[in-house]
């Protein structure tokens, strides 16, 4: 589920003056290289030129002058963004985040905290701490974004390497295809939710042991899942219109969803009055898994998040946007379980799952309204979160084969491969399997990218060779591989097996330490992958291959 929804010039060319008049007149008569050929091809060592920056709140986009990007690296998906394509503002990056938060998957997260025994407070105290902490490397990686107008897949050729760049780019797209399945199914549930009674209690409805589900619910699913397609092929312009217009729409749902529970409960201390079911040690054994498990809900899209920031207008509108995420997500959290605490109250039980709540709320007219509600937000989130980085990392993979739309449309493919309905079995399987699993291999990818930036590069890159083949680029390494940061990501990812296949009933009980890697696993991998990756190039020292770096920006403005 979760994981949901999102003009560089550089500076002057220190070997030669060229105006940036000069340098638009050669762009309008050398256009972009578009040729398929595969023939070998060296870059020439010739500095890139730009355009200076005119102020630190202007961020240049790069203009390839005397330079061709070898075609099996670059396509106009991946090519840096240009100036007029810098149209994301600070509200419209908060907007991505509205979009991203407000949705299914937030609320069923925040009501599963309380249906595993917490109050109210411990799970809001959790969100929000887990999203402060997750905001540092939102910041931190959407940097490269905006200051060089590059995606995700392209920033981690820097650390691991042109080729090796796809084990990273691929795990990320691997997660988001799982999240587009699950957003779909709940989709899906929607749909079913407002089929008649004697639909649902036909032969169509009866669970199938070897699909998992019933043929009637599986058919609601395909409806959802295709009805997003439509979407998802107007590209990220599509995409940014679908988030600027659907937040204020998904505020004022949420809002309308808040005060019909609040009505219906007799006011907020009746809501809020659900204590804790938890001992002290209970509470603080789930407490480090919990966490773990809301800093991997956005860990997905902190880890591609230069694929939104690239089209940021500058630093200060990227960082504005990315606040937006602990404030709304810690405003939707105390909605969710606020709500779902109502649910005791007025219905006698505990419901945490919203599509069931829908359906024990007012007649035909609200379920529909409802239902549109959940559909946009499942829609706004699924497509940024989980459409984006699959779609780019498969076109990083073969620039020549894919494009932005058909790496979506197998993005979707794979998300049915993924059979969500089997990874929402329960709040725990989705809390402390599905969410805590995966952040073992998000965290070391994100703590590598960083230390590589930040203390290996100094935030400096060679554009020219990240679109580059030749075996003299800075970033070919070891035949396009960094063997230091492929060791770095192993060994941040083992330690954290044997608790995964412990919790999935694969490994009888393990030593204790093991549980608690587990438990801790994003920051387990995160902070191991990037000190071994810091030490192994820091050992290594300068490479061979490295070449004077062509920053973007002026230093005082970066």
């Amino acid at each position: 589920m979760a994981s949901k929804y999102l003009s560089l010039h550089l500076h002057p060319n220190p070997h030669s003056a060229i105006s940036p008049t000069t340098v638009t007149r050669f762009l309008n008569t050398r256009p972009f290289p578009t040729s398929t050929s595969t023939k070998p091809y060296v870059v020439p060592r010739r500095c890139l030129s730009f355009s200076p920056m005119a102020s630190s709140q202007s961020t240049p986009t790069p203009n390839f002058n005397d330079f061709e990007p070898h075609p099996t690296l670059t396509n106009d998906d991946l090519k840096p963004t240009e100036h007029n394509q810098r149209t994301l503002s600070g509200w419209e990056m908060a907007s991505l985040w509205v979009g991203l938060v407000v949705g299914v998957p937030s609320y069923y997260l925040a009501g599963s905290l309380v249906e595993l025994g917490m109050a109210w407070w411990q799970g809001i105290a959790i969100v929000v701490l887990a999203n402060v902490i997750l905001l540092f490397p939102l910041v931190l990686t959407g940097h490269p974004g905006t200051r060089y107008g590059i995606s995700f897949p392209v920033l981690a050729r820097s650390a691991f390497g042109i080729r090796g760049a796809h084990l990273p780019t691929l795990l990320r797209a691997l997660v988001g295809c799982g999240w587009y399945g699950i957003e779909s199914w709940i989709g899906g549930e929607a749909i079913f939710l407002l089929l008649p009674k004697t639909m649902k209690q036909s032969s169509l409805s009866q669970f199938l042991p070897w699909l998992g589900t019933s043929p009637l619910e599986f058919a609601c699913f395909i409806v959802f899942w295709s009805a997003q397609l439509a979407f998802v092929w107007k590209g990220m312009e599509g995409i940014r219109e679908l988030e600027k217009y659907s937040a204020p729409i998904l505020i004022i749902l949420t809002s309308c969803l808040l005060i019909w529970s609040c009505r219906n409960a007799g006011g907020f201390a009746p809501m809020l009055s659900l204590s804790s079911r938890l001992t002290s040690s209970q509470f603080w054994s789930l407490f480090f898994p919990s966490l773990t498990a809301n800093i991997s809900f956005w860990a997905t899209v902190a880890l591609n998040i230069p694929d939104f920031t690239r089209y940021a207008k500058t630093q200060t509108d990227q960082i504005i946007g990315q606040v937006g995420l602990p404030i709304f997500m810690g405003a939707f959290t105390f909605v969710g379980l606020a709500v779902t605490s109502s649910t005791t109250v007025i219905f006698g039980r505990l419901i945490s799952d919203p599509i069931q709540l829908l359906g024990q709320i007012g007649g035909i007219a609200t379920k529909i309204v409802a239902i549109l509600g959940i559909s946009l937000a499942i829609v706004t989130t699924n497509i940024a979160a989980n459409v984006v980085a699959p779609a780019n990392a498969l076109v990083n993979l073969s620039p020549s084969k894919f494009t932005f739309r058909r790496g979506a449309l197998l993005t979707a493919l794979l998300g049915i491969a993924f059979q969500p309905w089997r990874l929402l079995g329960s709040s725990e399987s989705f809390v402390y399997t599905w969410l805590v699993g995966y952040s073992a291999l998000l965290g070391p990818i994100g703590g590598i990218i960083l230390a590589d930036y930040y203390l290996i590069r100094r935030m400096n890159l060679n554009i020219n060779d990240l679109y580059s083949l030749s075996p003299t680029g800075a970033y070919y390494y070891s035949g396009g591989y960094n063997l230091a940061a492929m060791g770095a990501l192993i060994i941040g990812i083992l330690p954290v097996i044997p608790g995964f296949l412990q919790k999935v009933g694969i490994l009888s009980p393990l030593p204790h330490t093991f549980v608690i890697i587990y438990n801790n696993a994003w920051f387990f991998s995160f902070f191991s992958a990037a000190i071994l990756y810091w030490i192994l190039s820091s050992f290594k020292g300068k490479d061979k291959n490295s070449q004077p770096i062509d920053p973007l920006l002026p230093a005082a403005a970066s």
